[in-house]
């Protein structure tokens, strides 16, 4: 008997483009929501739209987070309770919408995204990424019921967090092959659709990297398009598999090792500059991620992410002990393998 399902949840409203951020109201209201809005925001973003999103949201209450911790995620749980918020609205980049993303799961109330950077695939999906001490966990929670991502403001996001996001999305080429890979090696399930679109997103942001560039509000449409897209593949395949391979646990090792000196996109997309070429070899798509990168002023090179040699290669080479997640790079590479790979790429 067939007896297969599959549950999958997806926003309701996603609100894209240019002024949408005076459209929150209007998003929100067609959610049929009760009770107090209680706002999740950064010191920049408040100080820059906080106060046009309050006057969308009449009775709002705000917490300031000042970084993504599980303390943080504790003190939004709290300010919840005590205002006794019906929903809550992650304003900012990564570290209020994961953090609201979490307290929103742990409430079981609802959350919308309103980004103002288009710095990774968060935005949209149903997972939270919170480090604590040399440890980054990636969290399952509850995607947002609604996205209302203004692309002028996202376009005045400082330039670097929008490269980090696209190199998050560039990444999606070497998450998916890394998938592929699990499902013929060792059974994994792949969703052919989740797949699909996945790479689609990144192929959008490789062949459209020459016309992204600082300031453009038509730039910081392609990137949340992709942004949106990528997000929507995690939730149709239920995982991170569609947006997190080997080059995320290169990153996350990075992490552990050298803290705090790069940005999470733009490592992972150092890092899929030489999981494309374990997967491919010397002529394979290595060097169109990193033209790509390199064309939006992404770093490619290990000195680019402040990282010693000596540090990229114990990342690349105890990667595989992150988590139980079948990649290309099996059961480990060895030191020798990991700097002919570094070294033929360029990344050092």
């Amino acid at each position: 008997m067939f007896d297969k399902s599959k549950w999958i949840r997806l926003p309701r409203n996603v609100v894209v483009g240019h002024g949408m951020l005076d459209e929150l109201g209007a998003a929100v209201g067609e959610l049929y929501l009760t009770g107090t809005p209680l706002i999740v925001t950064s010191p920049s973003p408040n100080r820059i739209v906080g106060d046009r999103v309050r006057d969308q949201l009449p009775a709002s209450e705000t917490v300031v987070v000042e970084e993504a911790s599980f303390a943080q995620v504790q003190k939004v749980i709290d300010a919840a309770e005590d205002a006794e918020a019906g929903y809550l609205v992650g304003l900012g980049g990564g570290k209020p919408i994961d953090t609201a993303k979490m307290a929103s799961d742990e409430l079981g109330v609802g959350f919308v995204s309103v980004p103002t950077a288009a710095s990774h695939d968060g935005i949209v999906s149903g997972r939270g990424s919170i480090p604590e001490g040399d440890t980054r966990h990636s969290v399952a929670a509850e995607p947002p019921l609604a996205v209302v991502a203004d692309t002028e403001v996202v376009a005045d996001a400082p330039w670097e967090l929008t490269t980090a996001g696209c190199a998050d999305i560039i990444s999606n080429y070497t998450a998916v092959a890394d998938w592929k890979l699990a499902k013929r090696l060792k059974g994994v399930e792949y969703s052919e659709y989740g797949g699909a679109l996945s790479q689609m997103t990144a192929e959008m942001l490789v062949d459209n990297a020459d016309l992204i560039r600082p300031g453009l509000e038509e730039s910081a449409w392609i990137v949340v398009k992709a942004l949106v897209s990528s997000g929507v593949a995690m939730s149709i395949a239920g995982s991170s598999r569609p947006a997190s391979g080997a080059e995320h646990l290169i990153s996350h090792q990075l992490d552990r090792i050298a803290p705090g000196r790069a940005l999470h996109g733009h490592q992972v997309g150092v890092a899929s500059i030489m999981t494309a070429y374990l997967h491919d070899g010397p002529g394979g798509l290595w060097q169109d991620i990193r033209a790509a990168l390199d064309s939006l002023g992404a770093p490619t090179t290990a000195a680019d992410l402040d990282v010693s040699e000596a540090e990229l290669l114990e990342a690349m080479t105890s990667a595989h002990e992150i988590r139980d997640r079948y990649t290309v790079l099996g059961d480990g590479i060895t030191e020798k393998a990991a700097r002919d790979v570094a070294e033929t790429t360029g990344v050092i």
